[in-house]
């Protein structure tokens, strides 16, 4: 499942780290947030190295729908409801600040993109009020959006909120020139090189990697879920998996970028193509680790999508994975409380083109001593309203749930035969929980306890892949580590 962005894109390899280095400040992760924030450090005149595991943005930000907006579904009643319109007001200022950062760099980078208004439709009746609540919220924020009755598309429509004027991009394109950027200000990007584990040395911090240690005043992790974080940020996080799909087409296709209002989330925008638009259709999401077959919610999308645009031909279909915060606010600043020498940026909450910047902005902003007036929003440590607490108390019992009938249902045995192609199953080997599959004949077999927090893996059967329902860490079939908190792969296992 290959992301229609890097069809064709042309991103050079870059080497791993080779042995140890010194530096102001490091960055893990090389998608929009790690990037932009290297670059913001960059231009302060600092020393910085950036870490990536795999490729620059092989995860959530180059698998993105890559809409431009500060119109986010259903996001700004959400937010209003848990904080105040105050907040809210905030949060969109952080947005705007940035949506202009990125569409400057773009414009300053001769990268296309495309002005076009974004839109929060009802899928049906149950779905109007929610779209007229969000109507409300937003113009009480001082966004200038509207309220229409119809739409002209091909699909189930009963009005929406619209906001002109917001914007759609390649992400990977984006990624390609900030990583030049970053790079013509000197700083080395290192693929292919994971950091495994932080420990703190005087007042600097040491990153181990399988190529060697950095050592730095601080690190920034920008990993989507906080890698090197146990049981903080991680508990207050829900990671989701959602389903992209690009299609050819010789009829219509939408010129707005939609978003439904409920669920099962619908989601659709244009790319330019070579013979004309490219439809991009995206939504069906659930819980990493949790939906019995992530293949029905695949199909889910593409029967949909060829149900209204009957003469779609699919091109490429792909996933990407985010992370909802319980509290709804982004968390940018301190892993741990106090510890000001780790930071990150996490809990998008699927809107990482605007709060990934926004984020990079606030990280590089304090630490230059200039932070936005609007940082206030984005802290990882916020003083937390009852509301707040209640939703972790219930993520949390969900976590807890799942840990304990994962370890329950992991103890039975298996029949001695490997699983059938494109399968993979749990079973007991003594008394140890064993992942077993087979991935284009050959089979794999590895331990099932997720390295994160002990976790019990379950089989993705839409893109092969071991995925642990307590924190989202996933894992390939031979048990390397593909995305999540984990660091560490599954070890190997005898059959």
């Amino acid at each position: 499942m290959t992301s229609y962005w890097f069809t064709g894109a042309e991103l050079p390899s870059r080497l791993p780290l080779t042995g140890e280095i010194a530096v102001d400040t490091v960055v893990i992760g090389a998608g929009i947030a790690g990037l932009t924030t290297a670059l913001l450090l960059a231009e302060q005149g600092r020393e910085v190295a950036v870490l990536e595991a795999r490729r620059v943005g092989a995860v959530t930000t180059g698998a993105s729908s890559a809409k431009i907006t500060m119109l986010q579904g259903t996001r700004a009643q959400a937010i209003a409801n848990r904080h105040g319109i105050r907040v809210l007001a905030r949060y969109v200022d952080a947005n705007r600040a940035g949506f202009d950062w990125l569409l400057d760099f773009c414009d300053a980078h001769e990268i296309p993109t495309q002005r076009v208004p974004a839109i929060t439709y009802a899928q049906d009746a149950a779905e109007v009020a929610a779209v007229r609540a969000e109507y409300e919220a937003t113009r009480a924020a001082g966004l200038p959006t509207q309220f229409v009755d119809d739409l002209e598309v091909p699909f189930p429509a009963l009005g929406g909120v619209r906001l002109r004027e917001q914007a759609q991009v390649d992400p990977v394109a984006v990624l390609a020139a900030l990583a030049a950027e970053v790079e013509a200000h000197g700083v080395p990007i290192f693929e292919s090189t994971r950091a495994r584990h932080l420990r703190r040395h005087g007042d600097r911090v040491v990153i181990g990697t399988d190529q060697g240690d950095v050592s730095a005043a601080r690190a920034i992790v920008a990993t989507g879920s906080p890698i090197f974080d146990r049981r903080g940020l991680a508990a207050r996080l829900i990671a989701q998996r959602s389903y992209l799909a690009a299609f050819e087409t010789t009829g219509p296709v939408p010129e707005e970028m939609f978003l439904s209002a409920g669920t099962p989330t619908r989601s659709l925008r244009w790319a330019p193509g070579e013979t004309g638009p490219v439809l991009l259709a995206g939504g069906s999401g659930h819980e990493v680790g949790r939906a019995g077959s992530a293949a029905v919610h695949v199909a889910e999308l593409i029967n949909w999508t060829g149900r209204w645009f009957p003469d779609a031909r699919p091109l490429a279909r792909w996933s990407a994975q985010d992370y909802h915060p319980i509290g709804e606010l982004p968390y940018v600043g301190p892993v741990q409380p106090g510890a000001q020498n780790v930071q990150c940026a996490t809990g998008f909450a699927k809107w990482g083109m605007t709060n990934g910047v926004a984020a990079a902005l606030v990280l590089a902003g304090r630490i230059g001593g200039t932070a936005p007036e609007w940082a206030e929003v984005y802290e990882t440590w916020r003083t937390g309203a009852v509301r707040t607490l209640l939703a972790g108390a219930k993520a949390n019992a969900v976590v807890a749930r799942h840990l304990s009938t994962g370890w329950l249902g992991a103890f039975g045995p298996g029949d001695g035969f490997p699983p059938r192609e494109g399968e993979g199953r749990v079973e007991r080997h003594g008394l140890h929980p064993v992942a077993r599959c087979t991935v284009d004949g050959v089979s794999e077999s590895v331990s099932a306890v997720c390295t994160h927090l002990r976790g019990i893996v379950n089989w993705n059967d839409a893109e092969k892949t071991w995925d642990c329902p307590l924190h989202g860490s996933r894992f390939a079939p031979d048990g390397t580590v593909l995305e999540g908190p984990a660091t560490a792969p599954l070890p190997r296992r005898e059959d």
